[in-house]
């Protein structure tokens, strides 16, 4: 499979590590993509989903990142000669609950899951936790879209830290097999290929299941609106914080320009 994706622009913000990718939307005029490929990428704290995302779509690793809010990555992609919106949500993490049954799950986590068309459940081969996370993951996932096909894959990450394995390989093939999915182990600070094979497998099943079109969204299943840009939300929160200075700024000026006129 052949891919080309346009490389992102990288900002500082306190950390000149940390990568701010803006979200752009793409208007009806500028860009028809033949195909939306929309990846929410899911799993518990620490076990790399940001690394394993600016990985795929950079080539680089970096291994310090501020706390994740869950960015929206979007990209203009060339699959296999055919243009594709390609949009991958990182998301905060999720937790088992103390019956080790039931995830600890923020409602962006489930807008997320709603709004994607492919899954990536990311665990760490050297925490036993993050591994088992994966299955009531998988099974919340399907809650939410409890008919039609869901493209899943399964990412062992953090593969370059043998002498740290809590996971056998074999034990995560049977998870994946078990839920239906492909497992993949991977290493975002070592090897950009095997991220690359991860991602590239779900966008080709993702570009099988939506077929020649956009398709439209899978019927039934909870009804949650489409996960919102942060950047745009905190473009909009400082717009009000400025528009407000400079509404209170203006209501001083005349009350004072009132009582001049007094005097």
């Amino acid at each position: 499979m052949r891919l080309l994706i346009e490389q992102p622009r990288t900002m500082s913000s306190g950390s000149s590590n940390f990568l701010l990718v803006p979200i752009p939307e793409y208007p009806v005029i500028d860009c028809v993509p033949n195909k939306n490929v929309k990846i929410v990428v899911l799993g518990a704290s620490n076990v790399g989903k940001t690394a394993l995302i600016v990985r795929f779509l950079t080539k680089r690793f970096i291994g310090d990142y501020e706390a994740n809010t869950g960015a929206l990555y979007s990209r203009k992609i060339n699959l296999d000669g055919e243009q594709v919106s390609l949009q991958v949500q990182d998301t905060p993490c999720v937790s088992l609950q103390d019956d080790a049954e039931g995830l600890y799950c923020q409602e962006q986590i489930n807008r997320s899951i709603y709004w994607a068309d492919g899954y990536v459940l990311v665990f760490s081969i050297t925490d036993l936790n993050s591994y088992r996370t994966i299955q009531p993951l998988y099974q919340h996932v399907r809650r939410i879209h409890p008919s039609g096909n869901i493209p899943v894959i399964i990412v062992g990450n953090k593969s370059d830290l043998l002498r740290a394995r809590q996971v056998p390989d074999h034990e995560g093939k049977a998870l994946a097999d078990e839920l239906g999915g492909p497992y993949f182990e991977a290493s975002a600070r070592e090897n950009h290929e095997s991220v690359q094979a991860a991602f590239l497998h779900l966008c080709q099943e993702m570009s099988r299941a939506l077929g020649g079109g956009n398709g439209e969204k899978r019927k039934g299943g909870l009804h949650l609106a489409r996960p919102k840009s942060p950047n745009m939300q905190e473009l909009k929160r400082r717009f009000r914080q400025v528009l407000s200075s400079k509404l209170l700024s203006c209501k001083y000026f005349l009350v004072f320009q009132d009582y001049n006129d007094f005097l």
